[in-house]
């Protein structure tokens, strides 16, 4: 795993323009209920479970993702990780989130938001051609090979070329953000700049109502020259530094009401320590993008009990009124314990969480307890999915977001053999 903070190197073009087309195609996503661009199978079924939600409740949400300072999104890598196959690539850019929730067409719900947009991209690592690795067709979803993609898919006969099916988008999500980029930052310091000169000028005539008076500006026009460019001196300084404080104030203000999500640093570290023992190139970015995967599938489900990902009690009914779920920022770890070939993790999750109650339409920031268990005897697969499982007992493969049984042997398939499972959701 690496960590880039200060490269501003961009991602490849062609895969900058795949996160572009995903991020751009949320609005046709949520109104048309089409699919987003080069999402992979999990992302889509979850999408799925969403839209179905939204509509259940006579709701259409109009969704715009849009870049802040620039035309277009231009992302940044920040981290990676990877296995024998496969590299994973987090990609971040400044972003602006409009979003409209309508009920009988009338806007019921608007909010618009500075946000920073991060996606993970899963690409096959350079010369590597995992052939016999499950995929799911694109197309149709039926569970073949990467290679008998290529081919032809035995469900549809769809072919594929290997940058059709990689890289793809394999989690995603959006942080509010109080910082502001160089765009924003030279049009907050413009407007701060305009206002500051009026009040500056103000000053300067109530002080000296002399010094721009016309019978001294036609007398002494050297007093009139310097005035004015002592006045336009000051104020660049004075509106430069009071920018820079004004963005660090809004930073404070932020970090305060966020102090809450800050203390787990600990365990975390142990907790990754602990599993990268298991695997080696185990990363907590990989931990906590499923994580968030598996809360937001559960939270979204009609029945969740339906699921294979997700062994515990039946959820809170107020997560039944969730028609939006973003990622906060923070994932705890605040317990975790082995047993055996087993390790359980306790998380304390931060979500920015859009209700609907009736014709009511309200957000509020919520924090989950979320627990995870997985099995500790097999390494971490980083392109799992839970649309192509390869059955234990036989070895056929299928789809575990619809069936809970292997269609083949018809024994009961269990997430904890390949995958973190969640075991209890509930409010913190």
């Amino acid at each position: 795993m690496g960590y880039n903070f200060f490269n501003e190197k961009k991602v490849p073009r062609a895969i900058n323009n795949k996160l572009r087309d995903f991020f751009e195609s949320f609005g046709e996503t949520f109104k048309k209920r089409k699919k987003v661009s080069f999402a992979d199978r999990d992302i889509e079924y979850l999408l799925g479970l969403q839209q179905d939600r939204i509509k259940s409740k006579d709701l259409e949400i109009d969704y715009k993702i849009y870049p802040r300072g620039r035309n277009k999104l231009e992302f940044i890598p920040l981290s990676d990780w990877k296995d024998m196959h496969y590299l994973n690539t987090v990609c971040s850019d400044f972003c602006g989130i409009k979003r409209v929730v309508r009920k009988n067409g009338k806007a019921i719900y608007k909010d618009d938001k500075k946000s920073v947009v991060y996606g993970t991209v899963t690409d096959v690592i350079s010369g590597v051609h995992p052939d016999d690795d499950p995929y799911s067709c694109p197309n149709c979803g039926f569970v073949s090979t990467v290679s008998g993609l290529q081919d032809g898919c035995p469900q549809c006969g769809t072919k594929f070329r290997m940058d059709d099916l990689f890289p793809k988008i394999s989690s995603f999500y959006f942080l509010d953000d109080s910082n502001v980029n160089k765009g924003e930052f030279k049009s907050l310091y413009k407007k701060l700049y305009f206002v500051s000169l009026v009040i500056l000028y103000i000053l300067a005539s109530l002080m000296r109502p002399d010094m721009f008076s016309l019978s001294v500006m036609k007398e002494n026009n050297f007093l009139m020259i310097s005035g004015v460019v002592a006045l336009i001196i000051t104020n660049f300084i004075a509106t430069y530094m009071g920018t820079i404080f004004f963005i660090f104030i809004r930073g404070m203000v932020k970090m305060i009401v966020n102090s809450n999500k800050f203390g787990t640093v600990g365990s975390r570290r142990r907790f990754e320590s602990r599993m990268q023992k298991v695997s080696p190139e185990f990363s907590y970015e990989y931990f906590t993008s499923k994580a968030i995967s598996l809360i937001k599938t559960a939270v979204f489900s009609e029945d969740e009990k339906e699921l294979a990902l997700y062994a515990g009690d039946r959820l809170d009914l107020r997560m039944k009124d969730i028609i939006d779920l973003n990622y906060g920022g923070a994932l705890g770890v605040t317990k975790f314990k082995d047993e055996g070939d087993f390790v359980t993790v306790k998380t304390k999750a931060f979500f920015d969480v859009l209700y609907a109650k009736g014709n009511k339409v309200y957000y509020k920031p919520q924090v989950f307890s979320a627990t995870l268990k997985r099995r500790t005897d097999i390494p971490v697969d980083f392109n799992f999915s839970m649309t192509k499982i390869s059955c234990p007992s036989c070895g056929a493969s299928f789809d575990a977001t619809r069936l809970k049984k292997c269609p083949y042997c018809e024994n009961e398939y269990d997430i904890i053999s390949d995958d973190w499972a969640l075991i209890e959701l509930k409010y913190n």
